[in-house]
Order: C-alpha cells, then sequence, then structure tokens
C-alpha cells in the first residue's frame, strides 16, 4: 500500500450453517473467553450510549498491560491519542482501589461515552481528531484512505458502506455498538467499534466491523465481510472472504522484512481470531 501507516490482508475460509445464521453469530460472540486474544473486557452499547455502560472499566484487570495504560492517562503521554480539549479534562486527582483509579476510570469513561454518542448521531464525521500532541489523524480520513488503496475491494461494498457511518455521516443502517479494553503491544487500550450487516441476492451477506477510536496502538481498524451460502456434504454452509485492514503509526517506519513481519504477525492473529469463533459457534472447514 503506497501510504506506510497502512496494512491490508484478506482471507477465506467456510464455516457451518447458513451466513444469516453467521451474521447473528457474529453478533453474539464474546471474545474475551479466549485470553490469547487479548481482549480484557467487551461490552455491547445501545444506540444511545450513557456513562453507565462503561461501568467495566472500573473493573479492569490488574496487569501490565492496563497498569501501562493508567501510567500513560496519568502522565498525559504523547501516545494517547486524544484530542486537546479532551486532554484538557484529565485529572490529576490520586488513586482509589483496583487497577483503575477513579480519576482515570472517569477521564476514559468521558470521551468513550461522548465519542460513542457521536459516532450514533453523525458517524465517524463527527469524530474529534486526535491532536492533542500535533499533527491531527482524522478517524474518517484514515478509513477513506484504506477503501482508496484498494479500489477492487472499495468498489465491491461500496453500495453497503455507503449506508454505514464509516468514513462519513451517519447512515440509513443502524449500526451494533460496542466497546472494548485490550492489549496491543503490552499496552492497554480502550476502543469503540462499530458493526453493520446487509442481506444481498441469493442468501449473501455483507458485514463490516469498525474500530472507529482508539486511545493508541493503532488509528482505526475495519473488517469487511462478504459472505455466500454454499452446501458442503450435503448440509448448509457459507463461504468467507474477510479483508482487514489497519492504519497505525507504528506501521510507518516498517520497511522490508520488518513489514513482511507485521504481515506474518496480523495473519497469525487473524486466523487464530477465525478459529476461536468457528470453535464457539459450532465448527467450520
Amino acid at each position: 500500500m503506497s501510504n506506510p501507516r497502512f496494512l491490508a490482508v484478506q482471507s477465506c475460509y467456510v464455516v457451518a450453517d447458513a451466513p444469516a445464521r453467521q451474521i447473528e453469530a457474529l453478533r453474539r460472540w464474546d471474545p474475551t473467553k479466549h485470553r490469547e486474544l487479548k481482549i480484557f473486557l467487551h461490552s455491547d452499547l445501545p444506540a444511545n450510549p450513557t456513562a453507565a455502560n462503561f461501568e467495566k472499566l472500573k473493573n479492569a484487570p490488574d496487569n501490565g498491560p492496563v497498569r501501562a495504560f493508567v501510567a500513560a492517562t496519568q502522565k498525559l503521554s504523547s501516545d494517547l491519542q486524544i484530542s486537546r480539549d479532551e486532554a484538557k479534562k484529565i485529572s490529576a486527582g490520586g488513586g482509589g482501589g483496583g487497577a483503575m483509579p477513579a480519576p482515570v476510570a472517569a477521564f476514559w469513561t468521558d470521551v468513550l461515552t461522548t465519542r460513542a454518542k457521536s459516532f450514533a448521531s453523525s458517524g465517524t464525521s463527527g469524530q474529534a481528531p486526535y491532536d492533542h500532541t500535533g499533527k491531527a489523524i482524522r478517524a474518517s480520513e484514515e478509513l477513506n484512505g484504506l477503501l482508496r488503496e484498494q479500489e477492487k475491494i472499495r468498489r465491491q461494498f461500496s453500495g453497503f458502506l455507503g449506508a454505514t457511518g464509516i468514513g462519513r455521516g451517519a447512515g440509513s443502517l443502524a449500526p451494533e455498538l460496542y466497546w472494548e479494553l485490550l492489549d496491543v503491544d503490552d499496552q492497554g487500550v480502550v476502543t469503540l467499534g462499530a458493526s453493520y450487516s446487509r442481506s444481498g441476492t441469493n442468501g449473501s451477506y455483507q458485514a463490516a466491523d469498525a474500530l472507529y477510536y482508539a486511545s493508541g496502538g493503532y488509528y482505526v481498524a475495519l473488517t469487511l465481510y462478504q459472505m455466500w451460502p454454499v452446501t458442503v456434504d450435503g448440509k448448509a454452509s457459507t463461504l468467507v472472504w474477510r479483508g482487514d485492514m489497519i492504519s497505525a503509526a507504528s506501521l510507518g517506519s516498517l520497511h522490508g522484512v520488518e513489514r513482511l513481519g507485521s504481515e506474518s504477525v496480523m495473519m497469525k492473529n487473524i486466523s487464530k481470531a477465525v478459529t476461536l469463533f468457528r470453535r464457539d459457534t459450532s465448527g467450520g472447514r
């Protein structure tokens, strides 16, 4: 890809059951059951999120990545991906019980609530930029940049994506909203996501999962799915094409073997997640 901070991979696999059931299984799947995926907290959000929807933050696990996340917040690290206005809200207040001190939990609850509300009403176009330390990074620009560099994929999904809030204002399709606390390179990261799906001809489906906000680790990530109904050994199944793309500052300095290594790691992580999903949803092929 011409932009050095962009990376994209594609995969294809078959899972048991029809596409409509796969879409529902994706909605229900809980990745926190699998420690190897390094997702500590996952929670669905309503159409109009409030601070109460982020209560789990107060009960974050006490581990190295979470402690690093807390320390980065308390010292207002330049690695934090927040806006200038958000940076002004960080409290210098002290501790409290648990791995996540009350002032830190309160700060991120406010950031996540505000950004989730903004996405629900205005899509990624309404997201405040990451600009507290300099150059402004905007979620919509990153997502659209990823798609522009893969023209065939963009064309295949253009009608569907045009009805979402991915890379634009709020669309006609209602998103499934969620948030997570996860580990990215040994650093705790809070992230906001939105999933969409739409049925097509002959039982096919298209789906998209966008991570449109992250406190660090990467700028945005997008996963697209094209699902077709197939029959395997006389049983209803689904052929899945999956495209994953990510924008991250850390990728910008990688070249040659290092960049190939990052692509390989990305593929391994996707393969691991797909394998666990298939195992949890009655297997696949």
